[in-house]
């Protein structure tokens, strides 16, 4: 079966780095649009970064200078590194990819990362 998989998420001090990952795996014909939401408790999941297939990619304006969205079509698999964190930044962060895949049938799908926590605190 199909699924992403997410790496990299931790506790980090405020103006930290942190880099994660996510690999779709399984058996994919293709990828098309990856990115990155996020859900802080109590508030609505919102996008984070995306990059589509052509490399284009877009980012909310609260991370714009410090996140950085990069994918790697040979292994199906999208990055984000996020720099200078903040408090604020603070969240489950999910990721997200529109696949085209062989099982159960052959289509195009969207599908989920299971999320990875992200902590900015002193």
């Amino acid at each position: 079966q199909v699924q992403l998989v997410e790496s990299g998420g931790g506790l980090v001090q405020p103006g930290g780095s942190l880099r994660l990952s996510c690999t779709a795996s399984g058996r994919v014909f293709s990828t098309n649009a990856m990115g990155w939401y996020r859900q802080a408790p109590g508030k609505q999941r919102e996008l984070v970064a995306g990059v589509n297939s052509g490399g284009t990619t877009n980012y909310a304006d609260s991370v714009k200078g410090r996140f950085t969205i990069s994918r790697d079509n040979t292994k199906n698999t999208v990055y984000l590194q996020m720099n200078n964190l903040r408090p604020e930044d603070t969240a489950a962060y999910y990721c997200n990819a529109d696949l085209i895949v062989f099982t159960p049938t052959f289509g195009r799908r969207e599908f989920w990362g299971q999320g990875t926590q992200v902590t900015v605190s002193s």
